[in-house]
Order: structure tokens, then C-alpha cells, then sequence
């Protein structure tokens, strides 16, 4: 197992550091309820995103699913089907019906030249995904949910850190939300966020995430539980102190990766799009059978084989779980599907050896022969 290579690697500080943050807590036993490491991470996380507003949750579903519950939604919600299976999740928990749109074949991002026609008298709210860093359409995906009166609530668990045309990427839409699980470029552990700049929306997530709680004495509403911990903004404020040394190694990685296998038939990477600033989170590779003489089968089979692991990333669609069979055809999202079938996230993380990248990319192209 030592010599294994997994698909991501959790960043950590250097131990010391992290025990200097929470040092404080065994003087002052305040372990959670929104402490002082809480509101120290929310402001520097504004700061360090370029947003009005953040709160902060015990992990980036509840941010999806409070953030749906706090706009107080009824009917159908479009997003698509290429994400992790939260994003759909929190919909159908909210007790709204989601309606999937199909993806842009280049950005894997939901394609907004489908998402129109899909709008009925029941749509209340456009829940887009950026992927793998890729950013949606924001112009358009707001130029179509003002014409409709949409809400827009972008699933950001990908994007952290990331800038579209100079404006912090948590800043777009009447929502953004963030995971901060230990595989993201920035974690805290365990947490989530979600950026907003309507501060009627903030108390309610406020509320809903304090079961209700305003006061000593005063319970106005009934809410969840998911406030972070102390432990996990402690783990964040130190991780957001080396987040710049972070992405610049991951970027190291990336582009090692493309030293290798840009421009190979048969291979389809990730796009660069203009006016963003990546995060680097992922390397997805889509594997053409026919062009590059092996399947994305053959090729995860034989990373397995030399100890180095590679994920389908996103499959299968959510739209094809078990857990809501029958209520959905796969064919509506024929693009998603297609890419689902044949795409690799290939391992990324700043300790990564670039080495390790060479012999990944050597295994990779060999599967040809």
C-alpha cells in the first residue's frame, strides 16, 4: 500500500501549526456554535473569495440542501445529471422534482443552448454545476433565469479559489456553494459554505442551520444542525494560509500531465477556458476507444494493476441511480452519458511526484499496444 498512488491525497499543515491553532481551545473549551475560529475562517474566506457574504456549514450537502430549503422552493428544479449524487440529492430531499439538462460536450458543464427548453410553469430555480473547475455559462445561465425569474444556485464544490473576468466565482447567481471535504483543493476537513449576497437569505441559513435558535430563549423556526466545528475552522485557517503554494504545485502536476498526452489521439482534455483563474482541482482524460486503441476500461484496469488509482469521475449518472429507478430516461441526456462512459480523473495533488505523473502517462499510452 505504501507505494500506492491514489486518486487525490488530503493537504495538511505541518502538525505544529495546526496545534498551535487550536491550542486556544483547550483554555477556552469552546469547541462549536459559531467560536472564535468559526468567525475568524468567514472573514477570511470573504476576504480570500472576493465575496460579500459566507457561512459556514458542517459539510458542502448542507449548504446545497439549507440553501434550497431557505429560498422556500416548490416545483421543479433543472440541473444535470454529471455531478456527485448530492447535487441531485438535495433536491429531491427539498421535496422538489429535479429536471436534467444535458452537458456541453467540451466543458462538461450543463449547456445552456438546452436548458430553455426545458423551463414550464413549474420551474422555480436553475441549480447549474461547474466541473472539474470548468465554469458554466454564467452569462447566459443568468441572461435566461432573469428573462424566467429563476433562482440560480450554482453547485461550486469544484471552483474554490477561482475567478471568472476578475470577480470571485462565489459571487455569481442568488447562491454558491462550496465543499471543503478533505479531497478538495481547500478543506477543512469537513465543511461547506455558501456565498450569497442577500442578507435576508444569510438569516435564514442562519436559522437553519442553529435549529432555529435566535436566542437564549427564542426558537422562531425549526431548523437542522449543521454548524462547523472549531476543529475543522482551525484545520481551514491553516490550509487557507497555504492555498496559493497549493494550487501553483497542482498546476505543476497539470502541466506535466499535458507535457504527456495533449494533442494524443484519442484523448480529450480538459478545456482552458479565458478569463479564468483555475484551481486545478482535477485531471479528467476522456478516452475515445476507436482513436486511441483502448478503452477507459482497460486503461483504469491497468492503473489498478501498478498500484495507481484513477476514478470515474462523474459515473454513473445520477440520473441512472438505483435509487430512482424508472423515473428518469438517460436518453434526454445523451452527451452526459456518452462522457460518463469514457472519462478518468487521473490523480492530482500537490505532493504528487512528478515522477509519478511521467510513469502514470507512460502506463496510460503503453495500453495502446
Amino acid at each position: 500500500m505504501a507505494n500506492n498512488i491514489f486518486v487525490t491525497k488530503s493537504s495538511m499543515p505541518e502538525l505544529q501549526e495546526y496545534m498551535n491553532e487550536i491550542l486556544p481551545m483547550w483554555e477556552s473549551r469552546w469547541l462549536t456554535n459559531m467560536g472564535v475560529k468559526h468567525k475568524q475562517l468567514q472573514a477570511d474566506l470573504c476576504n480570500y473569495m472576493g465575496v460579500e457574504n459566507i457561512d459556514l456549514f458542517t459539510n458542502g450537502h448542507m449548504a446545497l440542501e439549507l440553501t434550497l430549503q431557505a429560498m422556500n422552493l416548490q416545483g421543479e428544479v433543472i440541473t444535470t445529471p454529471f455531478t456527485f449524487a448530492s447535487t441531485t440529492h438535495a433536491i429531491v430531499r427539498n421535496g422538489l422534482t429535479p429536471i436534467f439538462c444535458d452537458i456541453d460536450p467540451i466543458t462538461y458543464t450543463m449547456d445552456t443552448n438546452k436548458l430553455e427548453k426545458l423551463i414550464t410553469d413549474h420551474t422555480c430555480a436553475i441549480m447549474p454545476v461547474h466541473v472539474y473547475g470548468n465554469i458554466c455559462n454564467i452569462e447566459e445561465m443568468e441572461r435566461i433565469a432573469h428573462k424566467y425569474e429563476l433562482k440560480v444556485i450554482y453547485d461550486a464544490a469544484h471552483a474554490f479559489g477561482e475567478t471568472y473576468k476578475g470577480k470571485g466565482i462565489g459571487s455569481f447567481g442568488d447562491a454558491s456553494c462550496f465543499s471543503f471535504h478533505a479531497t478538495k483543493v481547500f478543506h477543512s476537513i469537513e465543511g461547506g459554505a455558501v456565498c450569497f449576497e442577500d442578507k435576508q437569505l444569510g438569516d435564514k441559513l442562519y436559522e437553519l442551520k442553529n435549529f432555529g435558535i435566535h436566542g437564549p430563549e427564542e426558537v422562531s423556526a425549526v431548523g437542522a444542525n449543521a454548524k462547523m466545528n472549531e476543529f475543522c475552522a482551525a484545520m481551514g485557517l491553516c490550509n487557507l494560509r497555504h492555498i496559493e503554494e497549493e494550487i501553483e504545485k497542482r498546476y505543476q502536476v497539470v502541466k506535466r500531465y499535458r507535457e504527456h498526452l495533449d494533442g494524443v489521439e484519442g484523448i480529450q482534455l480538459n478545456t482552458i477556458q479565458p478569463e479564468i483563474t483555475y484551481n486545478y482541482a482535477y485531471f479528467p482524460v476522456v478516452f475515445e476507444e476507436k482513436q486511441f486503441g483502448a478503452s477507459r476500461a482497460e486503461v483504469f484496469d491497468k492503473l489498478a494493476e501498478h498500484g495507481i488509482g484513477a476514478r470515474k469521475y462523474f459515473y454513473p449518472l445520477t440520473n441512472t441511480f438505483s435509487a430512482f429507478h424508472g423515473q428518469y430516461s438517460v436518453r434526454n441526456t445523451p452527451v452526459a452519458l456518452h462522457i460518463s462512459k469514457r472519462v478518468l480523473t487521473l490523480p492530482l495533488y500537490a505532493d504528487l511526484a512528478l515522477e509519478d505523473v511521467d510513469r502514470i502517462c507512460d502506463i496510460i499510452l503503453n495500453c495502446r499496444y
